[in-house]
């Protein structure tokens, strides 16, 4: 007598499609490189985290928190110590008054507050002017929700805001605007002049804004982060941006924020209330510690990052590479082609990472429209020096084998 169990059918996978935008979606190039990283025991400048902590008292606090009964759902938008710093932050930077109580919501990351603002504002069918090199996420979140992005390319080496391709971008079915300033990749921070002309065309198309200003005090050599929404007529236009993880360098914790006009913060509410309702409460109040703290610490934050740029830019200009300038943010961008270098940004960072143990970024992959150029990649400097040391030091090694013709180092 047979014991043998009869085995069911597997049930077939179903044969409808799915969602056709995230199907054709690649993997994120930072997860990729991340990836190839690990794989060949490469120095990873690629993604923008920083391989050292926070500040001790704002982990302390985040810590105590845990600690302290608080642990259940904290309110919608935000535990009031953090949405009364985030006020008072506004004040003291930018004098902006922003009411704690019905113009702030705390978010979980920065990139969850751009949708949560797009969310609030655009409906299917409208467009949206985005400004390219680009954070990856903008494009297929705007198309997620219906919305019809409308491109406008910044070049380099400048990147000056072209005025006339930027004003034909608008038009009667534009909703808003979403930009980054300091900007990911390039490193430009928008000047007064170039966030008026925004502004113009705001007003005259009766549009919002979407300001991504993550990096806000990550910026050098005196230049200074300028919030849209200080420019006359645009604080009732512009939901802003900020992130802790940029601030405090606390990647992982992924808390955001937005400030915005009491007449957008509902929506804005409502959209993070259906992406991920609330936000981690002893980061939160970790957070509030950090905001309130005194001037020194900004301060010491930009020098710190100033000087890693420096180091990590000159060493690449010592190398060969054509090095552009960084005015702002965690990253430098390099041209490729002095080095004698005959593919692309992405066959380079690809061998850079399995021959020389180093991980970049290709530019190419901040773009969402054809005809981006190609041999630009970039490398985030948010790093110990000794690691920027090392990583400069393989580069080197890598260079006088592979690329013999190079310019001498």
């Amino acid at each position: 007598m047979s014991h043998a169990v009869a085995q069911a059918s597997p049930s077939p996978r179903p044969g409808r499609p799915q969602n056709n935008l995230l199907s054709a979606t690649g993997t994120t190039i930072f997860t990729v490189m991340s990836a190839l990283a690990n794989q060949h025991g490469a120095i990873n400048l690629g993604q923008g985290f920083p391989d050292y902590d926070g500040p001790e008292d704002v982990i302390d606090a985040a810590a105590a928190a845990l600690r302290d009964g608080r642990n259940q759902y904290p309110p919608l938008t935000g535990v009031p110590e953090l949405r009364q710093a985030v006020a008072a932050h506004n004040k003291r930077f930018y004098d902006l008054d922003i009411d704690p109580d019905h113009e702030v919501i705390v978010t979980s990351g920065a990139t969850e507050a751009i949708t949560a603002c797009l969310m609030a504002v655009i409906n299917p069918g409208d467009e949206v002017v985005l400004i390219e090199p680009l954070y990856d996420t903008y494009v297929p979140t705007v198309k997620l929700l219906g919305g019809i992005p409308r491109v406008v390319r910044l070049s380099p080496p400048h990147w000056e805001l072209p005025r006339a391709e930027l004003a034909a971008a608008f038009g009667p079915r534009t909703k808003a605007i979403l930009f980054n300033t300091p900007m990911n990749p390039t490193g430009k921070v928008f000047t007064t002049a170039e966030l008026a002309f925004i502004a113009d065309l705001v007003t005259r198309h009766d549009t919002y804004a979407i300001c991504d200003e993550v990096y806000e005090h990550l910026t050098f050599d005196g230049w200074r982060h300028i919030p849209l929404m200080t420019i006359p007529g645009m604080r009732e236009r512009c939901m802003r941006i900020g992130s802790a993880g940029k601030t405090f360098n606390l990647t992982g914790w992924k808390v955001g924020y937005v400030s915005c006009d009491r007449s957008l913060a509902p929506n804005v509410a409502k959209a993070h209330q259906n992406l991920t309702f609330t936000t981690a409460p002893n980061l939160q109040r970790g957070v509030a510690v950090g905001l309130m703290k005194d001037a020194a610490y900004f301060r010491e934050l930009r020098e710190s990052l100033q000087a890693k740029r420096d180091l990590l830019g000159a060493g690449l200009a010592g190398l060969g590479f054509g090095v552009l300038e960084s005015r702002g943010s965690y990253f430098i961008t390099t041209d490729v082609r002095p080095l004698g270098w005959a593919g692309d940004d992405v066959a380079f960072c690809r061998t850079l990472t399995e021959e020389a143990r180093v991980t970049a970024i290709p530019n190419t992959a901040f773009y969402a429209q054809p005809g981006a150029p190609d041999h630009y990649v970039r490398f985030a400097f948010c790093k110990n020096d000794a690691l920027l040391n090392e990583a400069l030091g393989r580069i080197e090694r890598w260079l006088s084998k592979a690329l013999p013709n190079a310019p001498a180092r």
